[in-house]
Order: C-alpha cells, then structure tokens, then sequence
C-alpha cells in the first residue's frame, strides 16, 4: 500500500545557541539553523534576536521601532527627545528582498533616560517599560519591538531566509542568539506580531499555544503592563519580568511558576520542598502558562530552555566546546554543529538554563 508521507510539525520552530565565553557566533550560523526548519512556519513571521552586538553604544538602551507612516514617526520621536538622551538615530539597515515587497518603516535609537525623568525610587529599566508600555498602546502606527542594551530583535512577516536576508543577519555577531519560524493557528500574522518577543533585555521564542493567556494577561496588568500585540506569546515575555526582575525570583524559580508541577508531584516531595513549591503555586497561580508549550528565552547572562510539564511541543538541546544549543529538532542543531559532544531532550517542564562564565 502505497502511503503519502506527511510530516508531523507541531507548528513553528525555535532555534538559539549561546556561547558561555561570550565568543561572537555570526548570524548566518542562526539563520542556516532556523533555514533547515522552514517546513514549520508558514511565511507569516520569522525573526531573530542577537546579544553583543551593539559593542560601541552597550550602555544604552536600543528602541528598534516599527512605524507605519513618518507622520506617525515624528510623534513618537518626539515623545522619545521629552524624556531620553538620545546618542544616535539611524534606519535599520535592510536589503530589498523580493518576497517581501511591503514593509514599516523600521527606525533605531541609541537612548538613555533624562535623569530629571528618573524621579523617586524610579529606575531606568521600569522608565524603559513604562515608554514600551505608552507608545505601543497610545501612539497608533507606532511599535517599539526591541528595547534591550547591547542587544536587538529583528522581526517581520517572511520566511526565515527571507527575514534573514532582508535585515542582513549575516552581518552581526553575537554570544546568544534566539529565532523562529511562525505558523500562526490562531492569532494574525503581522510584523508586531512575529518573534522573538522582547522586553528590556528579555527575548522570547514561543511554539505552542498558552491557553491561559486571559488570565495571564488580567493578572500582568494589575501591575501595569499593556498587551497590544494580538498573541499569546506576549505574556511569557512580560511575566519574566515581573517574575524575576520586579520581583526578585530567581530564574529556575521562575520556571517553576510558569510550568509549575503538578499537585500529586508535589505531594511527593519532602516536606520542605513540597512546602516551597505549594507556596509558588498559590502565589504565582496566575502566572501558570496552560497548554502545549516549548519557549527558549535569551537575556543579558544566559540562555533557557523550557517546555510545558506534559512536553506537547519538542525541544533539543546540544552541548560542544563553550557553546549550547537549543532547538525544535536536532537536525536544525547539527546543520551548524554536525558532531555535538552531548544530545539530550529536556524532561518536561525541567528548565535547561545556561548562564554566561564571568567576566
């Protein structure tokens, strides 16, 4: 009997490599990995984000900001002289691209808060989200995608060697990057809308779907943040970091709030830890992500890896030399690292989490 082969995708794709020596990986290895998947997405989003690479301007802050028109533009560019220093404005440099004949008018800025701004108890980074937060919810046609310092997301609605090419990701070099291949099911594919997803120097790769986002999302802005962007993935990315930057949780404690245990796991552990692990649960109850997951999300000291606590959505990793990867599959892994030193599938809801040596 003569049978079609069908591949089983699961949706989108996820790839990220970090090196622990802070040694810069070009960007054609990410793309050449992310390329290998392209099977997964559907052409409506693909994007990547890279850490190291703004060496000369590291202590600001990078607004990469998406416009759709130069009236809209000015608005914002007004907005951003009242309340930041800014060091350098300049388009992002892009290369026209055939299968991507529409684009916004993509602007960075090299920025640091007006310290009379800085009032009170008020630090930079909650200044930098609360300026994310206004200008993608009150300026329409205006959407900052990347906010982070020496670090910068590149996102559009393409397939992955499309985006690649069109943002010239070959040119940069990083010791992180993340990127993914987009097939949304059920939320628009726009330029907004692609991943990663970031926050400050978070940057988020999603494949799945979190169910839970209603909840999630009431429980996010009872603490101010705004979601605006039209799909899930946007709360891991601001519930990192309420979780570990606002309020102090380390990173695997993080993990466990957003894929938490279930009770009968807990039930079985000592005394002391069931104790701790009950007491993250009904605190962070809000912050659990429900449904099939697998999401790796790079910051300023590391790479992380994780999936939903039944492992619906895959996730590989490799290990060779100073450098980890992460992936959708293995192949995407060995097309950039044909002969790891260690292949390993993270067990459910189980964080791999890989931090930067010292400097």
């Amino acid at each position: 009997m003569n049978h079609d082969y069908q591949k089983d995708i699961s949706g989108c794709g996820l790839t990220g490599l970090i090196s622990k020596k802070r040694r810069r990986v070009s960007g054609s290895s990410i793309v050449k990995s992310l390329c290998l998947m392209n099977d997964r997405g559907n052409g409506l989003g693909a994007g990547y984000a890279a850490y190291g690479i703004y060496p000369d301007f590291k202590d600001f802050y990078a607004f990469h900001i998406m416009y759709d028109d130069a009236g809209v533009r000015f608005s914002a560019e007004e907005y951003l002289k009242n309340n930041y220093h800014i060091e350098k404005i300049e388009e992002i440099p892009t290369c026209p691209v055939k299968a991507i004949p529409i684009s916004p008018l993509l602007m960075r800025y090299f920025v640091s808060p007006l310290k009379d701004r800085l009032v009170g108890d008020t630090r930079p980074d909650d200044f930098v989200v609360s300026t994310v937060m206004k200008v993608n919810s009150e300026i329409e046609g205006a959407y900052i995608f990347s906010s982070g310092k020496n670090m910068g997301a590149f996102k559009g609605v393409g397939n992955p060697c499309d985006i690649a090419e069109f943002f010239k990701i070959e040119e940069y070099e990083g010791w992180t990057w993340t990127a993914h291949t987009r097939f949304p099911t059920n939320t628009p594919g726009w330029w907004g809308g692609a991943h990663p997803f970031t926050l400050l120097d978070w940057s988020i790769v999603h494949n799945g779907e979190i169910s839970s986002y209603g909840i999630n999302k009431r429980y996010l802005e009872m603490y101010g943040y705004k979601l605006t962007l039209l799909t899930d993935t946007e709360v891991a990315a601001y519930m990192l970091d309420l979780l570990i930057r606002r309020h102090g949780l380390s990173i695997s404690m993080a993990c466990q709030a957003l894929a938490a245990p279930f009770w009968k796991n807990i039930d079985s552990k000592e005394t002391d830890e069931a104790e701790a692990l009950t007491a993250l649960r009904q605190i962070y109850g809000s912050a659990l992500l429900n449904g099939p997951f697998s999401i790796l999300f790079g910051h300023a000291n590391g790479l992380v890896g994780i999936n939903d606590r039944i492992k619906l959505r895959p996730l590989v990793a490799a290990a060779k030399d100073d450098v980890v990867y992460m992936a959708s599959e293995e192949s995407a892994i060995r097309a950039i690292c044909p002969s790891p030193e260690k292949v390993w599938s993270p067990r459910a809801g189980e964080p791999v989490v890989v931090e930067l040596e010292k400097k």
